[in-house]
This record gives C-alpha cells, structure tokens and sequence, in this order.
C-alpha cells in the first residue's frame, strides 16, 4: 500500500467508526502527509518505518523550530495509525509503541486583563459596515467571553439553540459531548438584537429563493457559517479598533481568560472544567495558578505573622 492509501483507509476507519470530528481528521491528515514526504525524502514507506525512523522524524521536527504541543500532536497522529495498521494486520509490529511523547507544556498563556476584554467588547459594537455586521459583531464577542466556547463551537452553533431568549446554551462539543451553558444579561441582549436583524436578513434572502440558514451566523461559504479563519481574522480588527495588542488577542485567549476570570472571582475548577467541556479536569488545573495568587494574597493581608513589623516596637 502507498502513503495515500495508508492515510485514507485510517482516517476512513476514525470517521466510520469512531465518529472523529472534521477538524481532527484534517489535523490527522496534516500531521501525516508530512511525515510521508520525510519518509519519502529518506527513500522509506509506511511499511518499513522502524521505531529509529520515527525517532529521527521527531528529532527532525524538534530542530525545525516546532513546538512541543505540536510535535506531540504529530507523534499521536503516529499512534494512532500504527495501532491501526497493527490491528488491521498491514504490520506484524507496532514501531511506535515504545516512544514516549515530548509531553505538553502546562504553562499558561498570558491573558487578557478584564480591562482590554472591556475595551474588545466595547469596540465590537462599532466596528462594522453596517448595522448587520456590528450587531453580529457584539453577538459574536459577548458570546465568547460569556461562554468560553471553542471558536468551532461558536461560529458553527445552530440558530435553533438560541431562540427564545434562552439563560442556557446547548453546546456540541468534541466528539459530539453536550454541555450546557449559561448566558450572561449582556449575552442574553446582544443575541437578542443579533437574531432579530439576521432573521429579518433570512426572510429577504428566502424572498429571493435562496434556502435559509440553519447556523446563527450563517456565510456564503461551502460550510454555511462564518469559518474561524475568518473570525481569526476579525478579532484582530476589533483588537485594533479597540486598542488593545492584535498579537495578544485569539480566539482561544478570550477562552482562557473567561477561565481565569472566573477563578479569579471565586468560581470552582470543576465548574469551570464542565463549562470548557474539558474531559479531564487535568486540563482545566493549569489554570490553578491563579488559585495561588489569590491565596498568597489571602495570607499577606490576613496573616498576623505577615504584617510588617513596627521599627518603633523594636525600640
């Protein structure tokens, strides 16, 4: 069997019987079209990679630069297949068993402080062409800091999910799992004022017979939502519209700092682990750090051996 036909017979199988979402066989697929073109580059196929050869990839991919969080996905796209092939008898051995991953980092990223998620906010309801785009614009924002919503998650919601001002948001998340999340006031009026004008924008398109949409932000492409590229893209805008860093806005940074917000005003790590849908609560405690600074801010003020010591009572 050639590459091609290795990768389209897995990502067949995680589809049909796993059930993989889109986005994590396209990653599959990414991650192992380029391990192929190494191993074509070194004269070697699928079929006769050694556990040394994945090793050397992996080094390969180390001194190109390529983070640890990556080359960790990179090596689990490995896995994945290998076990496949091994199960699926294409191999009598599993060369990618026995090697342990770079392991992924826990650190943090720097997060938006409440101020600039104000200012982002703010600017979301001007910035835009028309009426249409600003009111999608503040929907689309408030929603994601109210939520902590995946981007996939966001742009791709049905509009069905949000009628009839609902307090509770129904959310499909990775590999199809529900949750439920709550709405903030300002989320609740911001989507409000979003369906109306989209449904209003609906009907004039159906007058042209033209199929409605199903998505709450619906788009002309091939998926019928807003892409995250596109709201990648956009975020930056309003970044810059509202002063605040572009470099140090993303979608998934409004994500972490609904988290660490929230931590940081007393909510609870399990709490905070169902409302990011995060299967392992592992994931959720890289957030713990600020647990540690409200604490340690707790025993400076409130200790009586942390006061500072009068240099008259030493008199």
């Amino acid at each position: 069997m050639n590459f091609d036909s290795w990768i389209s017979t897995f990502l067949e199988a995680q589809a049909a019987e796993l059930g993989a979402a889109r986005n994590t066989l396209l990653a599959y697929g990414r991650d192992l079209r380029d391990v192929a073109q190494w191993l074509g580059r070194k004269g070697k196929t699928f079929d006769t990679l050694s556990q040394r050869d994945a090793e050397d990839y992996l080094v390969f991919c180390d001194q190109q630069g390529l983070a640890t969080s990556t080359r960790a996905r990179k090596l689990s796209a490995l896995k994945q297949l290998y076990r496949f092939a091994f199960e699926e008898g294409w191999r009598a051995d599993n060369p990618v068993v026995q090697i342990k991953g770079p392991g992924r980092s826990k650190r943090l990223p720097k997060t938006l402080s409440f101020a600039e998620v104000d200012r982002l906010l703010v600017a979301a309801r001007s910035w835009g062409r028309n009426t249409h785009e600003r009111l999608r614009n503040t929907c689309l924002m408030e929603l994601l800091y109210a939520t902590g919503l995946r981007v996939t998650e966001l742009v791709s919601l049905p509009v069905s999910a949000a009628r009839g001002d609902p307090a509770l948001l129904l959310v499909r998340g990775k590999g199809g799992k529900e949750r439920m999340v709550p709405l903030s006031s300002s989320a609740r009026a911001a989507l409000a004022d979003w369906i109306k004008v989209r449904d209003d924008h609906d009907q004039a398109q159906q007058a042209k017979g033209k199929e409605p949409s199903g998505f709450l932000f619906p788009a002309r492409g091939r998926g019928g939502h807003m892409t995250r590229h596109r709201f990648y893209l956009l975020i930056k805008e309003i970044a810059a519209a509202g002063g605040v860093q572009p470099a140090a806005v993303t979608p998934h940074g409004l994500r972490h700092a609904f988290a660490t917000h929230l931590l940081a005003n007393g909510a609870d790590l399990r709490a905070i682990q169902m409302l990011l849908g995060h299967a392992d609560i592992a994931t959720t405690e890289i957030y713990t750090h600020v647990l540690e600074d409200r604490l340690s801010a707790l025993v400076l003020s409130a200790h009586p051996l942390a006061a500072k010591t009068d240099p008259a009572s030493k008199a």
